[in-house]
């Protein structure tokens, strides 16, 4: 893989001019790519949120297998650090590869109240999440699974919960995870962990009923069969039927 991806830009964009960003080294080790940058403000009880964009998609959608120092609630300071995990993200890649990180000061609109990603979120069942509100638009919030929208609300009311209703014909397994936006500003958007969807049912418990039935026809097939135990059967002997009979 190092033979075949470059990486031939990275740039920052802010919605601000205050801040300045210093990138020390960009890294490709393995199946990861490591951005090493530091984050200076002035103000040093700002906080922002960072997204990491990729030419591959023409910088439309946040890459999602990072992690570090990105997301909402980043503080300024040196030594600030990413890690992407391109091989999960875009698997086999080749070609050249331009990344941008999107940063501005983070004032949340909303925002994810212990987000469990532990949890087992079942086709064909719905959650309570918690949020908490940071003003009183409504809100957009859509259910993704990679890159593809699978389900979403528009308007919701930014009063601090959300059912999240997992579609029973939802795939089963990982990337999935909630995207909510500002209904008065499409620049304000915030994401929830990635988590797993599973089955409603485990394979096993689909499974079994056929065995048990497959097995109790087995029992009644096998009725002429007699008891080898210490315990034994006699054949009953019909009488001889009466002369004429």
């Amino acid at each position: 893989m190092r033979k075949h991806l470059t990486l031939i830009a990275i740039a920052f964009s802010f919605g601000v001019s205050a801040q300045t960003v210093t990138i020390k080294k960009v890294e490709l080790a393995g199946d990861k790519v490591f951005i090493y940058f530091d984050l200076d403000d002035s103000n040093s009880s700002h906080e922002f949120s960072l997204n990491v964009f990729a030419s591959r998609d023409n910088f439309t959608v946040p890459l999602a297998r990072v992690k570090g120092d990105v997301g909402q609630e980043i503080k300024p300071g040196p030594n600030k650090k990413i890690e992407w995990k391109i091989i999960e993200e875009y698997g086999g890649y080749k070609g050249k590869l331009a990344l941008e990180i999107r940063g501005k000061v983070y004032v949340p609109f909303v925002k994810f109240q212990n987000f469990n990603t532990e949890q087992s979120y079942k086709r064909g069942k719905s959650y309570d999440l918690n949020l908490k509100a940071g003003n009183t638009n409504p809100i957009h919030v859509e259910l993704y699974k990679g890159s593809q929208r699978i389900s979403g609300e528009m308007n919701h009311p930014n009063n601090g919960s959300y059912t999240l209703s997992i579609p029973s014909n939802a795939k089963p397994g990982g990337d999935y995870r909630l995207k909510i936006t500002d209904s008065k500003s499409n620049e304000d958007v915030v994401y929830s962990p990635l988590f797993k969807v599973k089955p409603k049912l485990p394979l096993l418990v689909k499974v079994l009923p056929v065995l048990v039935i497959g097995g109790a026809a087995a029992a009644l097939g096998g009725g002429g069969k007699k008891d080898t135990g210490s315990s034994t059967t006699q054949d009953i002997v019909l009488p001889p039927l009466p002369p004429g009979g």
